[in-house]
Order: C-alpha cells, then sequence, then structure tokens
C-alpha cells in the first residue's frame, strides 16, 4: 500500500458514518469588501499598485502612445518585445528595434530585449494584482518572466474589478494564467530584498482611461 492508497482510506473510514444524501455546507464567502465607486475602485487599484513598487502612470487612450514612448526612451531601451496582437497604435513613434514573440525564441535572446509592451486581462485593485491569460495582446507567459521592464496597459474600468471573486469570473481557468502583483521580488532569511530574481525588475503600469 502506497501513501496516496493510506491517505485515501483514512479519508473513507472517517467518512463512514456520514449519511449518503447529507448535502454540502456551502460558505458565503463577500465578493468584495465595502462599497466603493468606479472612480474609487480604480484609485484603490493605483494606491496598491504603487505600494507594490509597480510606476503607475494614467493618461488617455488618445495619449497613450506618447506614454509609451516617454517610458520606452527613459528606459534607454534599444529593442521591445511585441506580442502579436498588440493594438498597433499603441507603439506610434517607437524607435527602439521590434522583436516579435516567437515560439522559438530562447531564454538567452529574450534577456537580451530591453523591454515588454503587453496588455493585460483583467486588474484587482484589493490585491493590486494584475492578470495576463496570454491572449493576442499579451502573448506568451516567458515574454513577461524574462525582460527586465514591463510596460503593461490597464483599461479602465472595462478592465478593473474590485475583488479576487470577480476576477476569477472574467478568467477562463483553463488559460495560462499569470498573476502579477508590483515587480518580480524575493527577501532572504535576514530580510533583504531583491528584485528582478525571477521575473522583471521593473513594473510599469499605464491606466488608460477609456472615457
Amino acid at each position: 500500500m502506497n501513501s496516496r492508497e493510506r491517505i485515501l482510506g483514512r479519508v473513507r473510514r472517517a467518512l463512514a458514518d456520514a449519511p449518503a444524501d447529507e448535502a454540502p455546507i456551502a460558505r458565503d464567502y463577500l465578493r468584495e469588501h465595502g462599497r466603493r465607486t468606479v472612480a474609487e475602485t480604480v484609485e484603490l487599484l493605483a494606491e496598491n499598485l504603487a505600494d507594490y513598487r509597480a510606476v503607475v502612470h494614467r493618461c488617455t487612450d488618445d495619449a497613450l502612445p506618447d506614454v509609451v514612448v516617454r517610458l520606452l526612451a527613459e528606459r534607454g531601451a534599444q529593442s521591445v518585445l511585441v506580442p502579436p496582437g498588440l493594438p498597433p497604435h499603441w507603439l506610434e513613434g517607437v524607435d527602439a528595434t521590434r522583436v516579435q514573440d516567437r515560439a522559438v525564441s530562447t531564454p538567452h535572446e529574450l534577456d537580451r530585449v530591453d523591454s515588454v509592451v503587453t496588455g493585460c486581462a483583467v486588474a484587482i485593485a484589493e490585491t493590486g494584482t494584475i492578470v495576463l491569460d496570454g491572449s493576442p495582446d499579451q502573448g506568451r507567459r516567458r515574454i513577461t518572466l524574462v525582460p527586465d521592464h514591463h510596460i503593461c496597459v490597464v483599461r479602465v474600468p472595462g478592465q478593473v474589478v474590485s475583488s479576487v471573486p470577480q476576477g476569477l469570473e472574467r478568467l477562463d481557468p483553463a488559460r495560462p494564467l499569470t498573476w502579477i502583483s508590483g515587480p518580480s521580488a524575493t527577501s532572504d532569511i535576514e530580510l533583504d530584498r531583491v528584485e528582478g530574481v525571477h521575473g522583471p525588475r521593473t513594473l510599469e503600469v499605464i491606466l488608460v482611461d477609456e472615457d
């Protein structure tokens, strides 16, 4: 008998006296904490993103290309990774070499790319989390894990929700989901924070006003 069989056997013995037709207990979880307006939800998202050391920018859709150009220039980016479905006007005026998201790209090739620009699937205000699901404007998961600088565009308020349960309702669990709460960071036993170990060292989030 292996460990799995022993554990399942204990479970069966523990449930032996339970009525077969007993209904499962349903827990009534809160879908969000408190009541907020749309504007307050967006402000909470911006606050929590900044608390996780992401750099937050806000602009209109018309101004988005100029913001992207400025951020790449300030970074000194000579190359930018582009997902296949990224709206072309987002990169209008960008002089950096555009690198396509290709299945054959190696980690070493991706590591030589200066920046990556993507959209997102949903942004969760209460946790300051951005979720990517591999859609055409986001590309493969690895293109946002290897380059050191990630610019992520979030459409406001359409892609913003208050809570994790609300975010899950919008996501397909069969897709490759990447949950991002600030730039990559870890700490050793002495609590020395190190950024960029398993993802971008710098995360810049552009909140684009759809209205």
